[in-house]
């Protein structure tokens, strides 16, 4: 039984290996159907890259001519010309009338009062363009705290164009005078016109006002500088600044720092030998 079911697969699969038919899943295409109807437009494709410029188009017919435009800034002034040749000599003018008599000497008296009337306006009111903004004054000086960081040689070069000096505190109330507008301008020190001076012969210094005036009197030093005088500071330091406290220090004199000017009260006229009083008159030129 075993060797006859051997004998019948034997037979079964020599078959299958020899037959030229393969059995597979795979279906078999049918006939082509009927064209289908057209569909409906889609929706418009995304915007395509640009393609390559195309050639050169004919030369079109040259517009009107457009209306004038708005007028250009100025622009830079161009380098001087030579000079020109001198003109022909014109004719003479017909003579005029006679004048008639006057007396100019009165109106000449009256003109030249006038101009020095005019001088004074103008120092006065270069005076006021420079100067009086946030100014104190005394009896005689007017004194300008000048918000600007300088060393000390600057800052007096800087009054002097100014028309001044740097300020000399030469008493007690002036000196107070200039501590409060320190303070009152919230600083703490300026430069003022005190500075040692070396005296080469012993090699001692004495200190002297910007008007190269020697100390005398007043001074305002403060306490260290009263208990450890120098016998002659150092060169760098021969300076001397105002503590808002009112006292005086030594100071470099390469340090910047603020300072105040001080500017003279001119006389009243008339005031001068019988007088001897002074007044509020026009105030000193300062250059502009």
């Amino acid at each position: 039984m075993g060797m006859l079911a051997l004998c019948v697969f034997a037979v079964v699969f020599n078959y299958i290996s020899t037959s030229k038919e393969v059995c597979t899943n795979a279906l078999l295409p049918g006939a082509k159907g009927d064209q289908g109807a057209i569909g409906e437009v889609g929706e418009e494709g995304k915007l395509g890259k640009n393609g390559p410029p195309g050639l050169s188009g004919v030369l079109g017919e040259m517009g009107l001519v457009g209306e004038v435009g708005h007028t250009g800034k100025m622009g830079p002034i161009g380098e001087r010309g030579i000079k020109g040749d001198p003109g022909y000599i014109g004719l003479a003018g017909f003579k005029g009338k006679p004048g008639t008599t006057c007396d100019c000497g009165r109106y000449r008296k009256v003109v030249g009062q006038l101009d020095v009337n005019v001088g004074k306006l103008r120092n006065a009111v270069k005076f006021l363009k420079n100067v009086i903004l946030g100014l104190k004054e005394t009896e005689e000086r007017y004194y300008l705290l000048v918000k600007e960081s300088k060393r000390f040689g600057e800052a007096s070069m800087n009054c002097k164009l100014r028309g001044g000096t740097l300020a000399m505190p030469k008493t007690s109330d002036t000196n107070q005078l200039m501590a409060e507008y320190v303070s009152q301008a919230g600083l703490m020190r300026v430069y003022i016109g005190v500075q040692a001076q070396s005296n080469d012969t012993d090699g001692t210094s004495r200190h002297v006002f910007a008007d190269s005036s020697p100390l005398q009197g007043f001074t305002a030093w403060s306490q260290e500088e009263e208990l450890n005088p120098p016998v002659s500071p150092p060169k760098n330091s021969s300076c001397v600044e105002l503590l808002s406290s009112g006292t005086w220090s030594h100071v470099e004199c390469e340090a910047a720092m603020f300072f105040i000017c001080e500017f003279p009260k001119s006389r009243r006229r008339g005031a001068g030998a019988g007088g001897g009083g002074r007044g509020r008159g026009t105030p000193a030129p300062v250059p502009s």
